[in-house]
């Protein structure tokens, strides 16, 4: 399920002439029953929107006071997110002779035209507060307080993202709670301003637009709408036709498959990216400990200590928090089965809350390989907004991959790599003959087209950069050099990329070529470093050059190139 939360406003929308009509009553109820949370988000203050909506417990929470107030039915809990305006400011509201004039915990209203009289006051107290306007009712509250504010700290509570809530209202203070939700809806009597921001405007006005949207949303979870949701798009790429590349957020199971070196790193990272700018919250499975140190992301397990499956779900919760689960130190027998008890609890999670939004599986052919039982995981039918990357397909279960939708080739011989997938999901693809790929270029299959196109694929910002940090100038533990030389006369450590270059510079020329010879550089940039390309290029180096001086050089300039080098 995509939407797990309707938010709607009360007067205007829910409410016509100030009163909620017992069909609405019975439509919220149908809603519940679906498993989805209410949340009503009103300009009203709480105990005024108690007396004319008895109501109002149908709702998980109300958001009164346009944002400030939050309100636990259940409980009876409050919380407000601002404070009272001082009576100073109050006092001199009231020598102006403004009426009506209402104080709640936190909002000061009344209504045009004495906004003038309001900003001037404001001025003259020196208080950095602002005013909201709702069809000529007019509110003061403390800078930052609206209701998209006050839906965030709701849907918090909830432990649900604002991408797994559907919002309605009809007027100007509406606007910044449509704006941050996956589906804004406006009922057919908005303002024209609340349409222009909407994704889609009920047929019907107030409560009975409410009903026509609930009546969806229960219908098909408003599967229909999706194509009015393009602003949501993950940008992937260009076609070479000069078209973007770009896939739903919600609905899709990728698959990205590519030698080692061909890029799949770096179209990760773009992908990464692009979910972490939209706020689609990721758990990444990495068995090879590649995405360790990626920026503002929380890593569980590292290459001694496994990850425990309840501190991931616990970290997932929390729905602003990505999380890298690292399996390096589980033993690679072992891996189908660890993924199969994270994926349950994962899957649960999404069942309640809608998050997390993406599964990714790095190496998957580690968590889910061809020879598995296809009873083992037991996959729900529904599963789906997975992206799984691997080298080959047919490492992976057939099971699995027959509920792919997007398939990416990358490498040399993207083109039998397509066929090879088309072969294992019995499907019928059309192919480009000669395909030959420039580096960050790939093949898409669709499935929702049944197509194949060539694309240009996104590159990452500063993710890639962050995560190549690691190796430039971090600590590699475990997977750092040992500068040893012939008998193991040293034991010099280089945790990373700087100290290698540094030590390597001082060793003596023998315990250098012995490294060389053995081909121990290419073979760490290669296991370690996971850079297919420097290994490939410092392979040619350590057969091609027998030279301690000239060998140095060309290899420090290959590591300078691609990590120390500073970004165009």
């Amino acid at each position: 399920m995509r939407y797990h939360v309707l938010a709607t406003d009360y007067d205007g929308t829910l409410a016509k002439d100030e009163r909620v009509s017992p069909d609405m009553i019975e439509s919220l109820k149908r809603l519940k029953i679906s498993g989805r949370k209410l949340i009503l988000v009103t300009g009203r203050e709480l105990e005024d929107l108690q007396k004319i909506f008895p109501e109002y417990a149908l709702f998980d929470y109300v958001v009164a006071e346009n944002g400030a107030l939050i309100y636990q039915p259940a409980t009876l809990k409050e919380k407000l997110l601002g404070e009272r305006p001082p009576e100073v400011f109050i006092q001199k509201l009231k020598t102006q002779q403004i009426k009506p004039l209402s104080v709640g915990r936190v909002i000061v209203a009344t209504w045009e035209p004495h906004q003038i009289t309001v900003l001037n006051m404001i001025k003259e107290t020196g208080l950095e507060y602002q005013v909201i306007f709702n069809k000529g009712a007019v509110m003061v509250l403390p800078p930052g307080i609206n209701k998209a504010k006050g839906l965030h700290e709701a849907l918090k509570e909830l432990a649900i993202s604002e991408h797994n809530t559907v919002a309605i209202g009809d007027a100007e203070n509406d606007n910044a709670m449509l704006q941050v939700v996956e589906c804004a809806v406006a009922v057919n009597n908005a303002l024209p301003q609340v349409k222009t921001v909407a994704d889609w405007t009920t047929d019907h006005h107030h409560g009975e637009g409410v009903a026509e949207l609930i009546g969806q949303m229960i219908k098909d979870d408003l599967a229909e709408l999706d194509q009015l949701l393009s602003r949501h798009y993950l940008e992937l790429g260009q076609c070479f036709d000069g078209s973007v590349f770009e896939v739903s957020p919600y609905g899709h199971s990728l698959l990205l498959a590519g030698t080692s070196g061909s890029g799949k790193t770096t179209f990760t990272a773009a992908f990464l990216e692009k979910l972490m700018a939209k706020k689609y919250q990721f758990c990444l499975i990495d068995p090879e400990g590649d995405y360790l140190d990626l920026p503002d992301i929380v890593t569980m397990g590292d290459a001694s200590q496994p990850p425990v499956i309840e501190e991931v779900i616990k970290l997932l919760t929390q729905v602003a928090q990505n999380a890298v689960v690292c399996t390096l130190a589980i033993p690679l027998n072992d891996r189908p089965a660890f993924f199969k008890k994270l994926l349950t609890v994962v899957v649960e999670l999404r069942k309640n809350t809608g998050h997390p939004h993406f599964i990714i599986m790095d190496e998957a052919h580690h968590l889910i390989p061809q020879e598995t039982e296809d009873s083992f995981f037991n996959f729900p039918e529904d599963f789906k907004n997975f992206f799984a990357i691997t080298t080959k397909p047919n490492l992976i279960s057939q099971l699995f991959l027959e509920r792919v939708d997007i398939a990416i080739m990358m490498g040399e011989t993207p083109g039998r790599s397509m066929a090879e997938f088309a072969t294992l999901v019995r499907t019928k693809v059309d192919i480009p003959e000669n395909i030959v790929l420039q580096k960050g270029e790939v093949l898409v299959w669709r499935k929702d087209q049944n197509r194949t196109l060539l694309v240009r694929s996104a590159m990452p910002d500063t993710l890639l950069r962050r995560h190549k940090r690691k190796y430039a100038t971090g600590d590699m533990g475990n997977n750092s050099f040992y500068f040893k030389g012939p008998g193991n006369k040293l034991n010099l450590k280089a945790n990373n990329l700087n100290t290698f270059i540094q030590m390597a510079t001082g060793v003596d020329d023998e315990t250098w070529l012995y490294h060389l010879r053995q081909k121990d550089f290419s073979r760490w940039f290669r296991g370690s470093v996971h850079d297919e390309e420097l290994a490939l290029r410092t392979e040619k180096i350590e057969e091609q050059q027998k030279n301690a001086k000239i060998s140095r050089k060309a290899i420090f300039q290959l590591i300078h190139e691609r990590y120390t080098a500073p970004a165009d």
